[in-house]
């Protein structure tokens, strides 16, 4: 197990697909949407799988409106896109651009490992 899924906290709606996950992560806290909850406190801690649902909800419209289509092989090129929309989702069109074209400094986009 890696380092990081040692120290992660995991909050999942109740899906039963998620179950076990406490044994591969620090903790596993769950929100019962059947119930009416969609978040709560745990101590200091905010509960909610609202901000997961909200990116997943932008990355299928995307990949549904847009691209149609991903291959499996471009799947993490294309989820980085969609992280970099949704956490630059409060800024303006302007510092968005600039910030794109400060991450692409250095870098090269091949289709081939050479």
């Amino acid at each position: 197990m890696s380092g990081k899924k040692k120290e992660a906290h995991i909050m999942t709606d109740d899906f039963a697909g998620y179950r076990g996950l406490a044994k591969e992560f620090h903790r596993h806290s769950t929100i019962r949407h059947k119930w009416g909850v969609y978040a709560r406190k745990e101590g200091d801690t905010l509960i909610s799988a609202n901000t997961i649902e909200g990116h997943f909800s932008i990355l299928k419209r995307g990949i549904n409106s847009v691209y149609h289509q991903v291959g499996k092989q471009y799947l993490h090129r294309y989820l980085s896109e969609f992280d970099f929309r949704y956490n630059s989702r409060n800024i303006t069109d302007g510092e968005r651009s600039l910030l794109a074209v400060l991450k692409v400094t250095g870098k090269r986009l091949t289709y081939r490992n050479s």
